[in-house]
């Protein structure tokens, strides 16, 4: 039985003032699954660079809910909504990129089980309906509010995200796309006096991806910790089990307990990777290959094969190649033309970096990674298994420092 509707309270969120949290949201909120999202970072390392980016899942969950409560009355997208990152990891996406199972796919261990399930059970919620928004497969007319292209949690992250790092990159007109959405034919749609609104909002995320997500110093830091957790995993220090309800001080703490890589201490004390090679996305070729941001097991053997190449040690340098094509993909319906997308791959190009992090100062030969990014996954894991080089003697003659 769910409780009474006279029951609610009202937080205070710097973004969104006040936020009213209804009996249904109370109950889920209350519950250990949901309170560990105050201890799990929003944007994971973020705050080596930007000292503000300090806010969590927890604030980020809140001002979805409230955002959804604006879009619609239906409580399943307003409860999908409030638990969209029930299952996050630690330090943001970074254990995906390790290899991980996505996010959305751990919310069913959440929902269906402990505490929070019996909280979805007593307020007649299926948890199966609320998962099915989560990760996008439901067919329920309001479910691109959830996971769209433009779903409240964009419209949250994006706008908290730029206000705490302190970036002007971030910046929506909320109230303009919300008061754009119409329904119409069984669906949710955007109304023409919303299009100049949603192409700012693709393209404040095209800028924080440039400016704040694929950040240097942010992912030299991110390649660190994706290094040390697999390592960590490989040893039977921890598992990935452990690792899915940790929060960000805890699997910290227990990495520097086990780390034998020295890369926890040096991410404790901010000494970060730098960059031996730094490359435009636009300087490319087209034909650039995508195992770097897509394989991470070729990737950690690659990046050995090129430590060794260079006389360096195993844990001392990372390849970082970002990569997220669907960055400016629309699937809303839509009542009138965006020009936006129509040059979504260039500014996905625009907004990637090719670069190699060392720990210890070494030229890397600029000509030859770019060549190896270039071969495709087949032809480098070849090279690996007959020990042929990576770095070919083409690229040798050109060396950035």
């Amino acid at each position: 039985m769910s409780s009474p509707p006279s029951q609610f309270e009202v937080v205070r969120d710097p973004l969104w003032n006040n936020i009213r949290l209804e009996a249904e949201a109370l109950a889920v909120i209350d519950t250990p699954a949901f309170q560990r999202l105050r201890y799990v970072r929003q944007l994971g390392h973020a705050f080596l660079v930007y000292p503000g980016a300090t806010h969590t899942r927890f604030e980020h969950a809140l001002g979805t809910y409230h955002l959804a409560r604006r879009a619609t009355s239906e409580l399943d997208i307003h409860l999908a909504a409030l638990l969209h990152d029930i299952g996050h990891y630690p330090f943001s996406h970074a254990l995906e990129e390790a290899g991980l199972p996505r996010h959305e796919t751990l919310a069913a261990r959440h929902l269906r089980t402990g505490a929070l399930a019996g909280a979805l059970e007593r307020l007649g919620v299926s948890a199966d309906q609320l998962l099915q928004l989560i990760q996008g497969t439901s067919r329920s007319p309001f479910a691109g509010l959830v996971a769209g292209s433009l779903d409240v949690d964009k419209l949250d992250y994006l706008s908290r995200d730029a206000r705490m790092c302190g970036v002007p990159y971030g910046v929506i007109d909320v109230d303009r796309l919300l008061t754009s959405l119409v329904f119409e034919s069984g669906q949710v749609t955007l109304h023409a006096k919303g299009l100049a609104a949603l192409e700012s909002l693709l393209f404040a995320k095209y800028q924080m991806y440039r400016n704040v997500y694929w950040h240097h110093a942010v992912r030299s830091a991110t390649a660190m910790f994706k290094r040390m957790v697999r390592r960590a995993i490989a040893a039977g220090k921890i598992s990935p089990d452990e690792i899915a309800i940790a929060t960000d001080d805890g699997l910290s703490h227990e990495l520097q307990q086990t780390d034998q890589t020295g890369l926890a201490r040096a991410l404790r004390e901010r000494r970060l990777a730098k960059r031996a090679l730094d490359i435009p996305g636009t300087e490319l070729p087209t034909d650039t290959a995508d195992w770097p941001s897509r394989d991470p097991d070729l990737l950690e053997r690659v990046e050995e094969r090129l430590a060794r190449e260079l006389r360096l040690r195993p844990d001392q340098l990372f390849l970082d190649y970002p990569s997220k094509p669907e960055m400016l993909d629309v699937s809303m319906p839509i009542a009138g033309v965006l020009g936006l997308p129509r040059v979504a791959a260039d500014l996905h190009r625009s907004a990637q970096r090719l670069r190699v992090f060392v720990l210890e100062p070494i030229e890397v030969p600029a000509r030859a990674i770019v060549e190896l990014v270039t071969w495709p996954r087949e032809e480098i894991a070849a090279r690996l298994e007959n020990e042929k080089g990576l770095l070919s003697g083409a690229g040798r003659s050109s060396a950035v420092s």
